[in-house]
């Protein structure tokens, strides 16, 4: 028998099964995974053989796999074709802000009178000046919604105010008002991951729906946070008995707050958490500021108004700064991005490289930013289609080369541990929790995930068995297998890598 198919054989007896047998048996009686000891040529061979799963044949791969310590490519297919990369447009999106901001940038948010104390009175107006900080919600404070805005109402009395005699104003003018990006779907527009962009944002720009079950028949009990009186929701969903399936579905009206919940929750389910985005991020960060603000003993006598209704254009010359703000740094933001996938996270530093570099909070200026930055680096993108900052557009076409570019370059960079921990842990966290626990590519593996419909993607870095470090990036278009499938030859693959020895 020929050597060729000996690497065949080995490959697809070592890189699928295994995965399936991990899965099935119990942990203590999983034998020490194999080591693939050979050369690069017959570890070729075997990638080769992983790829071509029947089920993946009526579809196309790219790939790219490079050693960093040698400059070798260990494998490629496709490498220099355009490919729909899903999320992991991200890797562009992240290290270009990482390498243009820094990664001790942070966001600001300003606070402005408009006009002055009369004894605990404040006799003007209130403003709110973004920058496109994300991070306004829980997500840095133990999942507390109001704690930043509980903060800034305690900082207000501690400046004396227990009233506001005038309105809240937002200036989300940093930003532009095209909140969603350009290709996505229409479908999308209600679901958390296609959240809208906005200069001031809160809490993601959605609203959190919690289920629980009641009698079966019987709608379940729905709860929102934050609650206030800004989103609507209709719940026509339904307890169902325990032997059924908990399924819902949200459901936003087109440019309105109206959300509709359909669906069903088992009685034995424990409490259901979903999402629906909202309509206009300022008026929502404005209406939730002025809840917490009233619940905290300062009246607010006016309204929530965005400074684009104004009819005249805020004085900041004549205003009084109160106090600024700062968000987390651009290190732990890109962690969001990359170990949970958040497109919204991803828009928001886009566009903050237009604001930042180009003086205009667009995607198209963003990505000019985003695009140039790499180029000045080294990542070849001159015929790269990118029009979002976090590969949710099915009109984004990247290469597995220009992929591992941005892996290598970023690889060589002074920030690449940040880069690095930015990126989901194989078998530990983010979206990689699940994925090759038991496997040489646990807890060594880090990658970027991928995933829009028949779009599935796997990039990062891997150590083989000899400590060689080493950069991939694994893409699939147009197939019709379930995405598991897809997910099994990858993952297989990235095992390969790191249970190889050289000879």
């Amino acid at each position: 028998m020929c050597i060729g198919n000996t690497v065949r054989k080995f490959a697809l007896l070592f890189a699928l099964p295994a995965i399936v047998f991990a899965q099935e048996e119990p942990r203590d009686t999983i034998p020490e995974p194999a080591w693939f000891v050979g050369s690069i040529a017959q570890l070729d061979s075997a990638i080769e053989a992983t790829l071509d799963a029947p089920e993946l044949r009526d579809g196309f791969q790219g790939v790219v796999i490079r050693s960093l310590e040698t400059g070798e490519t260990i494998h490629e297919r496709n490498a220099e074709k355009l490919f729909m990369p899903a999320s992991n447009l991200k890797l562009f999106t992240t290290s270009a802000a990482l390498l243009a901001l820094g990664p001790d940038y942070r966001y600001r948010t300003e606070l402005y009178a408009s006009g002055e104390l009369d004894g605990t009175i404040l006799r003007g107006d209130l403003i709110v000046k973004g920058y496109g900080d994300p991070t306004i919600s829980g997500r840095f404070h133990e999942g507390d919604i109001d704690a930043i805005f509980e903060s800034w109402a305690d900082s207000l009395v501690e400046l004396g105010v227990d009233e506001i005699a005038g309105n809240l104003v937002g200036d989300d003018n940093a930003f532009d008002d095209r909140g969603l990006g350009t290709g996505w779907q229409w479908d999308y527009e209600s679901l958390w991951y296609a959240a809208p962009s906005g200069a001031l944002s809160f809490n993601d720009n959605c609203v959190e729906i919690l289920l629980e079950p009641t009698e079966v028949g019987a709608p379940p009990e729905l709860t929102l946070d934050p609650d206030v009186d800004y989103v609507v929701v209709n719940n026509r969903a339904t307890t169902v008995p325990r032997d059924s399936t908990t399924a819902v579905v949200v459901n936003r009206e087109r440019g309105s707050n109206l959300v509709t919940v359909y669906g069903s929750v088992k009685e034995s389910a424990k409490r259901l958490t979903t999402y629906a985005t909202v309509t206009n991020p300022t008026q929502y960060f404005l209406v939730a500021l002025k809840s917490i603000l009233e619940r905290k003993g300062i009246a607010v006598t006016g309204y929530a108004i965005d400074a684009d209704d104004l009819d005249d254009p805020i004085g900041y010359e004549e205003a009084r700064l109160l106090f600024i703000h700062y968000s987390p740094t651009v290190a732990e933001i890109v962690k969001v991005v990359n170990k949970s996938s958040q497109n919204f996270y991803a828009e928001q530093l886009l566009k903050t490289l237009g604001f930042e570099f180009a003086g205009e909070g667009a995607a198209k200026a963003g990505v000019e930013t985003a695009t140039a930055r790499l180029r000045e680096n080294g990542v070849p993108l001159e015929n790269a289609i990118i029009v979002d900052g976090s590969g949710l557009s099915r009109l984004n076409f990247v290469s597995p080369e220009q992929i591992v570019a941005v892996l290598v370059r970023m690889y060589s960079s002074n920030v690449f541990q940040e880069f690095y921990n930015s990126l989901p842990v194989a078998g530990v966290d983010g979206t990689m929790a699940s994925r090759l626990k038991r496997s040489r590519a646990g807890d060594n593996a880090r990658a970027k995930t991928g995933y829009v419909l028949a779009a599935r993607a796997l990039s990062g870095y891997v150590h083989t068995g000899d400590g060689e470090p080493v950069a991939f990036a694994l893409v699939a278009n147009n197939y019709s297998a379930p995405y598991a499938m897809v997910d099994k030859v990858q993952d297989a693959v990235v095992d390969l890598l790191a249970s190889f020895k050289r000879k």
